[in-house]
């Protein structure tokens, strides 16, 4: 029987802020399941050739669940930019019995994530990266619950993660 409970990381943060690097090196680090809302999302399209609002978050949320209530910890990596997704990512940890983290990804320099929209290649098949344009008219709500903030801006990939895992308290 285990001794801890399972775990939800809830990453969230615009397009281009180093979400998906950073959620990829927790994953890898805490050796746990990772749920990529671009790569899901993008299936979806290529699947069912629908146009995907609100599926990709939902069809995450039943296997998140599904995971965690196996006891397995997950790692959510998406925009997260409403008060309601971060609600509803929060009610799949309570029912599932995990415990759950949010972390925001931000990049406080302008510059340095404009650069980063414009130059990033995608590394999903069939995958549209938003433009420097789209990041700036994206919906993203001010967070008003408790999270770990990692700025990337001036940072490493390598400098950002131990911030993380020292902030998450997850050592090597």
């Amino acid at each position: 029987m285990m001794d801890t409970k399972p775990h939800l990381y809830i990453f969230s943060g615009l397009p281009g802020v180093g979400k998906t690097t950073l959620s990829q090196r927790l994953a890898t680090h805490l050796n746990c399941t990772l749920l990529r809302i671009d790569t899901i999302e993008q299936a979806l399209r290529d699947l069912c050739s629908c146009k995907v609002e609100g599926e990709g978050y939902r069809l995450s949320y039943r296997v998140a669940r599904d995971n965690l209530q196996l006891g397995n910890t997950v790692i959510a990596d998406s925009c997260n930019p409403i008060a309601l997704s971060r609600q509803e990512w929060q009610e799949v940890a309570h029912s599932a019995g995990a415990d759950f983290t949010n972390i925001e990804i931000v990049c406080t320099d302008v510059n340095i994530h404009q650069t980063r929209v414009e130059t990033r290649r995608s590394d999903i098949p069939n995958l549209k990266l938003p433009t420097w344009q789209d990041v700036v008219n994206r919906e993203y709500h001010e967070w008003h619950a408790p999270r770990v903030i990692i700025d990337t801006a001036g940072r490493s990939i390598d400098e950002c993660a131990e911030k993380l895992f020292e902030k998450l308290a997850v050592h090597r």
